[in-house]
């Protein structure tokens, strides 16, 4: 496992309270060993004019697992995680259901950590796929 202590999806939860998390109804469904696995619900919270999934909202979702992901490795009395970058390529619409998001890191450092993030319908079908970096920054 690559967490710094075996944290609970609940406390989480507590510190999601009045973010953005909470406008757009996203959940952590799941800590595994060494990924982090959430949901947003597709609706009028996160959809585009076109009534399908906003692409930003998808990075939204993609940023937050990583940035969950990276924030539970670190010590957080000695460090925080930021996003650095972002990227995402987008491949099939969100129409409905919920956007269900996986990350797992493909280099953690001791001043950056890489996530891979995929991101699928209820159908199991992927809509996006994504690359974040994450700066992990010493507190003062």
């Amino acid at each position: 496992m690559i967490w710094f202590k075996d944290y609970s999806i609940k406390e989480w939860e507590q510190s999601t309270k009045g973010t953005i998390h909470d406008s757009l109804g996203i959940e952590v469904s799941k800590l595994g060993s060494n990924t982090v696995s959430g949901r947003m619900p597709i609706d009028e919270r996160t959809f585009q004019p076109m009534r399908i999934l906003h692409g930003g909202a998808s990075v939204v979702l993609a940023e937050s697992l990583g940035s969950i992901g990276s924030s539970l490795i670190v010590d957080p009395d000695k460090y925080y995680a930021v996003g650095q970058t972002i990227t995402a390529s987008h491949v099939r619409p969100g129409v409905k259901g919920f956007a269900n998001g996986i990350a797992k890191p493909i280099h953690i450092g001791s001043r950056s950590h890489i996530w891979d993030i995929e991101i699928f319908n209820d159908e199991q079908k992927l809509m996006c796929t994504c690359r974040l970096t994450m700066a992990i920054v010493a507190k003062q």
